[in-house]
């Protein structure tokens, strides 16, 4: 049962579509993915159907499917995301080389969203103040195989004061009252009071002016929430925008939305196929500025020299990064990482361990290929008991990247007759 103060709302919002919007929570929801244009050639999956009109690489699957237990969930082959949901990226707009901060942006949907449209160049931060939830978003970046990305536990005040206007174009998903969600999770209709809103409403305009100070002159911020109140959505916008001369809404055409003012639109769930959104998109004027860089790096140690030479690695243009014993290859252009709190700052490589070079998992689902391959079919035993974490049969000798159907999942390291696991006790089924 909705909250009849909610429903009360909706009525006089949506006038005569208010039957309409009703009908719609009845019906299945519908369910998608998005493919990761990271691990190469695209899939070919009997359960998907139906593109999602603005999202090109996301896809509507059969309710029935289970995609989250097929083997190339966990190459990160794609990410489970709602579609209403892919819709802030594709206004956000993300271009290849640019910087980009993803400043609310656990579990990680929309982060690997812009990753892939940044096709492995350029800089991404990925924020998360919730601790809990920014271990989930540091391993969705792993598992899509992100080697750009810096991902932090922060608030947004101190983003805000160590890279002022250090970014092209920022995101800002906002923790909101879930009012779109509401068929989806109980817990947001459970949770959901008059009062919960106006906290939101709150919370979300002190992030925005956060956001702001993060955005370059003549960058493009993003504004989105899955919900339906207005004191969340357009007076939200109307608030900034008054506080920050610097910005105007940016009128863009998209086809599929609910056009709601100037860059401003409503996702409902009576007219496509997706749960409730909103997104705003607005630009800030002024003067462009070329923010400072940290060029600092450490050198690799050697044995990750033996090692890449071994498996015939490659890495982009980037610095290392230590944290204790493990090793990461960070973006050349990550800034200084001193006071913050940093979960990942880069692709993890591995750790060294009394002289020899252990690769990480992340390592692993970065990589397309590397000279020693072990290659298994999705629905074979040996895949089955690889994910289970069992020795499996190989002729390969030494370190090896375990493949499914030409996509990487994990290493294993071989005598010629059988692989030892190195599958993720943690991840293993």
């Amino acid at each position: 049962m909705l909250p009849l103060e909610f429903l009360n709302r909706m009525k006089d919002m949506l006038g005569e579509e208010y039957p309409a919007y009703l009908q719609s929570l009845e019906r299945p929801r519908a369910v998608a993915l998005r493919f990761n244009p990271l691990k190469g050639e695209r899939a070919d999956l009997p359960f998907v159907g139906e593109i999602v009109p603005w999202e090109e690489n996301g896809y509507y699957y059969a309710s029935d499917a289970r995609p989250g237990l097929h083997p190339y969930h966990e190459c990160g082959v794609y990410y489970l995301q709602e579609a209403s949901a892919m819709s802030a990226v594709a206004l956000l707009d993300p271009q290849p080389g640019e910087r980009i901060c993803d400043l609310c942006a656990a579990p990680g949907g929309k982060s690997t969203q812009i990753a892939g449209r940044m096709k492995g160049k350029g800089f991404l931060l990925c924020n998360e103040w919730s601790p809990k939830r920014a271990k989930i978003l540091s391993q969705n970046i792993e598992r899509l195989g992100v080697a750009n990305a810096l991902v932090t536990n922060e608030n947004t005040e101190n983003l805000g004061r160590r890279l002022p206007g250090f970014f092209d174009r920022v995101l800002v998903d906002a923790p909101c009252s879930g009012e779109g969600m509401f068929r989806k999770e109980e817990a947001a209709v459970t949770d959901w009071s008059e009062e919960t809103v106006r906290m939101c409403a709150d919370r979300q305009r002190v992030i925005l002016r956060d956001a702001a100070k993060l955005l370059r002159p003549g960058g493009r911020l993003v504004y989105s929430t899955c919900t339906f109140a207005p004191e969340e959505n357009e007076e939200t916008v109307a608030a900034f925008l008054a506080e920050h001369p610097e910005f105007t809404a940016e009128d863009v055409d998209v086809p599929w939305f609910s056009k709601v003012g100037t860059g401003m639109f409503r996702l409902w769930p009576h007219k496509l196929l997706g749960e409730g959104h909103f997104v705003a998109v607005l630009r800030k004027n002024g003067e462009e500025q070329t923010p400072d860089v940290n060029e600092k790096g450490e050198k690799l140690p050697k044995e990750w020299d033996a090692f890449a030479k071994e498996m015939g690695i490659v890495l982009p243009a980037g610095k290392a990064v230590c944290f204790g014993e493990t090793l990461y290859w960070a973006h050349p252009e990550m800034p200084e990482l001193k006071g913050l709190r940093v979960l990942r700052p880069g692709l993890e490589l591995g750790e060294m361990r009394k002289g020899r070079f252990l690769p990480a998992h992340a390592l692993a689902l970065w990589l397309k290929t590397a000279k020693n391959v072990q290659s298994y079919a999705a629905d074979s035993k040996e895949t089955a008991d690889y994910l289970h974490g069992d020795v499996v049969p190989s002729s390969v000798g030494g370190w090896c990247l375990v493949m499914v159907d030409g996509y990487s999942i994990g290493w294993g390291k071989g005598d010629g007759s059988v692989l030892k696991n190195h599958y993720p006790k943690g991840l293993r089924r």
